[in-house]
């Protein structure tokens, strides 16, 4: 391991300096296998192991083990030992690392908690506004002042409609109302609860605690049953039904009045509004402790249409916008949800109006900005697009579990200003995002893997990072007086850095095909417009914008993603390094990529497959071959490289073997399990390290398409190793 320099004032800090040459990030033993498996850890909880990330949703929330691995191996001199230096007071004073797609700002968090110097730019407003709430300098004091304040004058008034008389009298706390999607019959025009099954609430291990709770078909009534039961007796009028069983089924419903068939969305679509829906039952706060399943009454509906009544008459209480027509808005659209506020009932809307309204009278701009973003949190959690998750773990399912905006069958309300015991409310978020993003601002922590009683553990290893909170530039001019941290709204492809004016491109850039960002985030932006100034980047009522990088079309993505590399390559150093994380399971993704590489003047150095973010999204549990993995591709300008003459095919071909097997060996032996589609971008991401070094683009791109047959034979082969620990001893 190469020597490298302390700090004078203390031999604990490192301080990485190296000269022009390769760095530990473009090295063949890069410690990927074992950094993956300190991101699996991470993964399980990012909210929790990067808080700082996590207030506020972000549809791209990359693991921060990655991209502290990245910045320290973009500066780390070739042959050092990342894995040692992972765990060490690292700190790259001087240098500028820039994140043309900062999203959630994984990025410029690693790069500041390492000492460097910060731009990130996005062309959405809602991702801009939660990396300044995020990194922004915050007074802990101002800030528990300001919610005991709010608490104060709010805090009541809210609750008051999350109350519910027991038997007995006493009125306790409501957790969660529970609602039904209801659709008009098309043949005798009755109406029609929209449950796939009766059952509707359940615990989390269901196999380990068997109990459930069922709404009687006939009364009403709520039932315990076991969640194996075929048959249940409703304890109230009697009558005999099968838990399991509801008038949904996929698509379709069957009438139980006169037994006739429909397509539900036919149903409602002819409705011509959105869906309606009904009260059936309530989750309560027991006076000593205990919670308790009831049916809904009518002193329960009288309480909401007590909010109806004061919801008209507030002055402008919410936003009005249309939900515009797109790939992740039509289906919404198609269920005749036009307007955003559509996606909460009217007791939602009066207490998050009755909740903005205080948050908008704040008069410190910047705790007023962090508010708005723990209440813009808060509208995640508190729609008529969240379900039930059950008893054993958080309560409520956020309306973005999916990454998509779909509509519930059978949606859940929750108390929105909330209970200890609650679950996605105003409160508990408080806790849950802002003060545990301050306390790891304050003291941030590394995860560290180590073996206890033959087993893995993670311990938190405290020491070795910078505070994070800074007065972020919001202009280079700015940046140049001395600020850490520059952060600007807008094209990435059009900045204001000065040519040659930063020492790495760290990014993770978009999908052209997967979830469109801006779609979804004008859920958000509508509501913090609604209670900010509406100047600035939020002129428009929409994220969206003509220049954002993410688009269906292959061409507009790759032409788009060119534009930005373009600009990185004029801002960055001549000595400096491009390196992002990407994954695609499609020729496509990778070709777009490989073009906008090569127009935009860069060549790939090394690619290094490293745990990607998703470990517990519904997304990846519903896909036939997840992908585990992202690659780590790393470039250098081409004015850097000589281009090398291919005489054939077969000559690209020579290196890529070896390499996918070395690197699909080191992370089987790591343990880790691959789907055929993480071998997949092994091999395409070697295959692009290869071709990004010939003469032409158009000469890359025809070998790109004439190797698919024989990339797919590889993807077989090496995928076959894992079944085969002899062939992968041998292949070794």
């Amino acid at each position: 391991m190469p020597q490298l320099p302390f700090d004078d004032a203390s031999e604990a800090v490192i301080h990485l300096t190296p000269a022009s040459g390769p760095r530990a990030i473009e090295d063949e033993d890069f410690p990927f296998e074992a950094l993956s498996e300190i991101a699996e850890r991470e993964s399980w909880r990012k909210e929790i192991n990067r808080p700082t990330t996590h207030i506020h949703k972000w549809w791209a929330q990359r693991l921060g083990t990655v991209f502290r691995a990245m910045v320290i191996g973009a500066f780390a001199p070739s042959g050092t030992d990342q894995l040692e230096l992972f765990h060490k007071p690292v700190r790259i004073r001087n240098r500028i690392i820039f994140d043309p797609f900062m999203g959630s700002g994984t990025t410029l968090l690693e790069a500041a908690k390492l000492g460097a110097r910060a731009i990130g730019r996005d062309i959405n407003p809602v991702a801009h506004f939660l990396v300044k709430c995020a990194l922004s300098a915050h007074d802990r004091k101002a800030i528990l002042s300001t919610f005991h304040a709010i608490e104060r004058d709010v805090a009541g008034k809210i609750r008051h409609f999350y109350r519910a008389k027991i038997l007995d009298g006493r009125v306790v706390d409501v957790l969660y109302f529970f609602w039904v999607k209801v659709v008009e019959c098309p043949s005798c025009e009755e109406s029609v609860d929209l449950f796939s099954s009766m059952i509707f609430a359940r615990h989390a291990y269901a196999k380990k605690f068997p109990k459930a709770q069922a709404v009687c078909p006939s009364c009403g009534a709520i039932n315990e049953v076991h969640i194996k039961d075929t048959e249940k007796r409703c304890g109230s009028c009697g009558k005999r039904f099968d838990p399991h069983l509801g008038p949904a089924k996929g698509q379709m419903a069957t009438c139980p009045h006169c037994a006739d068939s429909f397509r539900i969305v036919n149903a409602i679509r002819a409705a011509d509004v959105p869906p309606d829906h009904r009260l059936y039952a309530k989750l309560v706060l027991m006076p000593d402790g205990t919670k308790a399943y009831l049916p809904a009454s009518d002193e329960d509906r009288e309480l909401y249409d007590e909010a109806k009544c004061l919801l008209a008459a507030r002055k402008a209480p919410f936003p009005i916008v249309k939900v515009r027509p797109g790939y992740n808005t039509n289906q919404i659209l198609g269920y005749n949800y036009r307007y955003w506020h559509e996606m909460f009932n009217d007791r939602q809307l009066l207490c998050l109006s009755i909740l903005a309204d205080r948050i908008r009278l704040i008069g410190n701009p910047a705790i007023r900005e962090l508010f708005t973003c723990l209440f813009s949190g808060a509208l995640e959690f508190n729609n008529m697009f969240a379900s039930y998750k059950g008893e054993g773990t958080g309560a409520v399912r956020h309306m973005f579990a999916h990454h998509i905006l779909k509509p519930e069958r059978t949606p859940l309300e929750a108390n929105l200003w909330g209970t200890p015991k609650s679950s996605g409310s105003f409160t508990t978020m408080f806790e849950g995002r802002i003060r545990r993003a301050l306390d790891y601002a304050d003291n941030p922590f590394e995860l560290q893997l180590a073996t206890k009683a033959k087993k893995r553990i993670t311990n938190k290893i405290f020491g070795l990072s910078e505070k994070i909170g800074f007065d972020t530039a919001a202009s280079y001019r700015e940046f140049c007086e001395g600020r850490r941290v520059h952060l600007s709204c807008g094209d990435s492809s059009a900045t204001d850095l000065p040519d040659s004016s930063v020492d790495a491109v760290l990014t993770d850039p978009p999908f052209f095909d997967n979830v469109h960002y801006s779609q979804l985030a004008d859920f958000f932006h509508v509501w913090q417009r609604h209670i900010l100034d509406p100047d600035g980047f939020r002129i428009k009522d929409t994220t969206r914008s003509d220049r954002e990088v993410q688009t269906a079309e292959a061409e507009d993505f790759a032409d788009r993603l060119c534009g930005v590399l373009q600009e990185a390559c004029r801002v960055m150093k001549d000595d400096g390094l491009l390196a992002f994380t990407y994954h695609h399971s499609r020729p496509e993704g990778w070709r777009c990529v490989l073009r906008a590489l090569m127009d935009s003047g860069f060549r790939v150095t090394a690619t290094q497959p490293i745990k990607a973010e998703m470990s517990v999204a519904m997304p990846k549990h519903q896909a036939k071959e997840p992908i585990d993995l992202d690659i780590i591709v790393v470039c250098r300008k081409r004015s850097q490289l000589q281009a090398q003459a291919v005489s054939g095919n077969g000559d690209l071909w020579r290196p890529i073997g070896p390499r996918v097997t070395k690197q699909v060996i080191r992370l089987i032996e790591a343990g880790r399990s691959l789907s055929r589609n993480d071998v997949r971008i092994i091999v395409m991401a070697q295959l692009l390290r290869e071709l990004s070094h010939l003469p032409s683009t158009e000469l890359a791109l025809r070998l790109l398409d004439e190797a698919i047959p024989r990339t797919n034979l590889m993807i077989d082969q090496t995928h076959s190793l894992q079944q085969a620990p002899s062939m992968c001893a041998e292949a070794g």
